[in-house]
């Protein structure tokens, strides 16, 4: 047996302390202090990089039994920023994203497995009118205190989809199929 990092709650419960639950806390994710950025390969060279300037959702989060855990995320497409007013209004079309039929991108869970820092996590993601199930590693950051004393927490997600999976294959070749996620959550616990 590999032995892995030892959390001071592991060792507790190893020599027979009980630690009390609590049951789940839910969070309201503040879209101030939470990211989300993605990057997509320009004609094979680089990647280019926007993100969505908006975020909402709640997270419900249960140290003691992950599988109780939940998230759902809505993202408004018109919330695309590539620093281009030009693009912005291009990937916002029936072309791209196509916005004024499809004018969210949601997330909603569906089973979360993991302990301490990393999770896993398992739902259904929606973009362009598609939905298709999946699953990212997500890092779970520490508590803390937000500026109004409520408690914060958070933590970030990194991983990679592809367009064409949700039906956007406009300009295939100059703009890469694979986009690369980074998902930063930050939220107030109710």
């Amino acid at each position: 047996m590999k032995l892995t990092k030892l959390t001071f709650t592991s060792i507790l419960c190893a020599i027979g302390f009980a630690l009390p639950t609590y049951g789940a806390d839910s969070y309201t994710v503040d879209p101030v202090h939470s990211s989300i950025v993605f990057g997509i390969k320009h004609n094979g060279v680089t990647d280019f990089y926007g993100a969505f300037k908006a975020i909402s959702g709640t997270v419900t989060f249960d140290s003691a039994d992950a599988s109780k855990s939940t998230v759902e995320l809505t993202v408004p497409v018109e919330s695309i920023d590539t620093r281009n007013e030009k693009r912005d209004q291009h990937l916002k079309s029936p072309d791209f994203f196509n916005a004024k039929q499809f004018p969210t991108i949601t997330f909603k869970s569906s089973k979360i497995e993991g302990s301490g820092e990393s999770y896993k996590i398992s739902g259904d993601l929606t973009v362009h009118g598609v939905t298709k199930p999946i699953t990212v590693d997500f890092k779970r950051g520490a508590d803390g205190k937000g500026g109004q004393g409520k408690t914060v927490g958070g933590g970030e997600a990194r991983f990679t989809i592809k367009r064409s999976d949700y039906d956007m294959k406009f300009m295939e070749g100059p703009l890469g199929d694979e986009v690369n996620i980074i998902l930063s959550l930050e939220g107030a616990k109710q």
